[in-house]
């Protein structure tokens, strides 16, 4: 069971990925607003001291789709940061979502940076030059403690059905940035439609769950919950609903 009341030892962050709302509500052979309702249902009543949602928050990108995923959210009474994913269209985004799309934010000692990995067109991920000198720019003069940075795209092999080809193409040139910072403890993404934690030198890489379905044998829905610690301790639990 989560400890999901308000904690002077820690900060509270829940992240909901690919929620791939569309104009009709049967996307992808399942009812994402009724999915995503439910799921807000369920992280409405926890404590949280911010929300991330992690990419693809519609399918096919249309004005209508983010209005009434801006309808949905409504209920979450903390702030909300959102980012895009590779189904997302970033102009309608931004229409409906511009003062909730986010660079970096922070949560007591912790700053949460979003270095964006989508590629027009295509499904699999890259991060950039200007985007990896941008990143290492944001933790060079940040003040924070401890870092978490979040993108759509897996960055590690997931070692399940997931099509590795569909992640990101350039991993490396991210770890090359990364190993150089000891106060990074951890990186966030979705795209994968699955809850799985891997480690690599001391940082712990986690996938989010979909709201709308998984892409594993998993028939349930959910969210991540985590518990970020002055001490720099990253503590994750995935709610399945």
């Amino acid at each position: 069971m989560i400890d999901s009341t308000y904690s002077s030892k820690c900060a509270k962050l829940i992240q909901i990925s690919d929620c791939h709302i569309d104009d009709s509500e049967i996307c992808m052979g399942v009812n994402t607003h009724q999915h995503l309702n439910t799921v807000i249902e369920h992280i409405s009543k926890v404590y949280a001291d911010a929300v991330l949602v992690s990419g693809d928050l519609t399918h096919n990108g249309t004005s209508t789709s983010y209005k009434l995923l801006k309808e949905m959210l409504k209920p979450i009474n903390t702030k909300l940061f959102v980012f895009s994913g590779n189904h997302d269209n970033p102009d309608n985004l931004s229409q409906s979502f511009g003062s909730e799309l986010f660079s970096q934010f922070t949560l007591r000692d912790w700053r949460v940076i979003h270095i964006n990995s989508v590629q027009i067109g295509k499904t699999s991920g890259y991060v950039s030059k200007q985007s990896l000198q941008q990143l290492k720019a944001e933790l060079d003069k940040s003040n924070s403690k401890h870092h978490l940075i979040a993108l759509h795209h897996p960055i590690v092999p997931m070692d399940s059905t997931w099509d590795d080809s569909l992640s990101l193409e350039n991993p490396k040139d991210l770890f090359d940035i990364v190993n150089n910072y000891s106060n990074i403890k951890g990186i966030l993404f979705g795209h994968a439609h699955e809850s799985s934690e891997f480690e690599r030198n001391n940082v712990k890489i986690i996938s989010c769950p979909s709201t709308a379905c998984q892409f594993t044998d998993e028939k349930r829905i959910g969210f991540n919950y985590y518990s970020l610690f002055d001490d720099g301790t990253l503590g994750c639990d995935t709610q399945w609903i």
